[in-house]
């Protein structure tokens, strides 16, 4: 027998759900509210509630306002399709496609935000409360929160279904909060998928976040928060991971795939791990720290940067050149540790073109320590014939599987500039590899086995 803080948006007396879910779920919070009003009854008082989401299909035309702990809002399945790959098709070729839309439970979201109303206009759920103590344990779980179409940019580049833009934010997050979790969740065709502010205790777990301008947000400041196993890749313009101002930010066992302009983009984020990712970029600056960023841990991760090859995308990339580092460094006292890291480039792809592309660039700070990683740099052979396919998952199947008739790719492995010092490099290049002014780094080249 379900509970009277159990709520079914398709069992509620007020609002359609599947016209407007937003005023069936801010109806469900206003009587929650209403019933919940002593804090303290027998050690207990307000325990929040559970709203559960059906399978189907809900526009949501009223933004939904959170201002309540222990909310779990749970769907019954994340619904998660490339919304991408069907809008580059014929439109002819639609009605051969088995699904064309994201399923399970669906939230469309239908607000037209404009930029006069601010960043937090476009979200589908925005929370915040003020006072002590701060919100908590609100939970969003196993459904799917679609954006439907991308705007024009007004720059003529592409299709307006390829922009990445459309103003429109999955789950945003005001104001400081305590023990978070967005776990299981679908976002497809969000300019933003998730926007946290002041995190503490936050868990972003198993979700499935692609096709969105960016994806995870963790803006302001905060501490002792995790992502992890997640799957999912930023667009051209935008973040995978962005954290501002953390301490103690864990990211691991993620799969982050292009196309965004970073994997992982840190501003003075101190005392954090990134360990046991895999993380695939077209662009140079996969894992940027910026910022004093200091003492964190990169290791145990494997970086692929190779090259776009679905046609619709061609034209795109994030405006960095090969000399700006697949990993740039800026900091103190950081590891960057046994990490294996693979760049496939065409040479007339390099820019400049007279650059010798750089792995991992140090750029400010100093006691950073870069031990034991394995970096394969190449390119095609002569003879290999490559271009770009029509099809984006084959294109980038055979892209990554293709290893074969590769040559030799003459790269700097570590590149320390003049403004950085204390460093220490042990085995991530050998001499003609590595570049780093010996007076003020250690330094120790990776030995060169003997020809054959």
């Amino acid at each position: 027998m379900a509970g009277k803080n159990y709520y079914d948006v398709t069992e509620w007396n007020v609002g359609d759900p599947y016209k407007d879910i937003g005023e069936v779920i801010n109806s469900m919070l206003a009587d929650i509210k209403s019933r919940q009003t002593d804090s303290n009854v027998e050690e207990g008082g307000k325990p929040g509630a559970v709203i559960y989401i059906p399978s189907g299909d809900y526009h949501l035309r009223t933004q939904v306002v959170i201002d309540i702990s222990y909310l779990k809002i749970m769907g019954a399945g994340h619904g998660f399709v490339s919304s991408s790959i069907r809008y580059n098709l014929p439109k002819s070729e639609w009605e051969d496609l088995h699904e064309v839309w994201p399923g399970g439970s669906r939230i469309l979201v239908d607000l037209s935000p404009k930029d006069a109303d601010g960043e937090a206009a476009g979200a589908a759920f925005y929370v915040e409360r003020s006072g002590n103590p701060r919100i908590s344990s609100v939970e969003f779980e196993n459904f799917c929160i679609d954006g439907l179409h991308f705007t024009d940019d007004g720059s003529g580049k592409n299709d307006p279904e390829n922009t990445y833009v459309n103003g429109k934010t999955g789950i945003y997050v005001a104001s400081a909060q305590d023990s978070f979790r967005i776990t299981g969740m679908g976002f497809v065709y969000l300019e933003h998928g998730v926007i946290i502010y002041h995190a503490d205790a936050l868990s972003v777990h198993d979700n499935f976040i692609a096709e969105c301008g960016n994806c995870i947000e963790l803006r302001g400041w905060g501490q002792a928060s995790k992502i992890t196993d997640n799957l999912m890749g930023a667009g051209y313009r935008g973040y995978s991971v962005f954290a501002q101002n953390f301490g103690g930010l864990l990211i691991t066992s993620n799969n982050i795939f292009p196309r965004g302009t970073s994997c992982v983009h840190f501003d003075k984020v101190a005392r954090s791990v990134i360990t046991g990712n895999r993380f695939h970029s077209f662009y140079p600056g996969a894992l940027v720290f910026e910022g004093n960023c200091s003492e964190n841990t990169v290791s145990s991760n494997h970086f692929l940067r190779d090259h776009e090859p679905w046609a619709p995308m061609l034209k795109n990339d994030n405006g960095l050149d090969d000399r700006y580092g697949l990993l740039r460094i800026s900091g103190n006292h950081n590891s960057v540790i046994a990490n294996h890291i693979s760049e496939t480039i065409h040479r007339q792809s390099i820019k400049p073109a007279d650059a010798k592309p750089v792995i991992i660039h140090v750029v400010s700070g100093k006691g950073n320590y870069i031990s034991d990683n394995h970096i394969v740099a190449t390119t095609e052979a002569a003879d290999a014939q490559t271009g770009a396919s029509d099809s984006c998952f084959s294109a980038q199947v055979d892209a990554l599987t293709a290893t074969d008739k590769l040559a030799v790719l003459d790269v700097t492995t570590v590149l320390v500039a003049k403004e950085s010092f204390q460093n220490t490099i042990l085995d991530s290049g050998s001499e003609e590899q590595v570049i780093l002014d010996r007076r003020v780094n250690a330094f120790r080249a990776t030995p060169v086995p003997g020809g054959v």
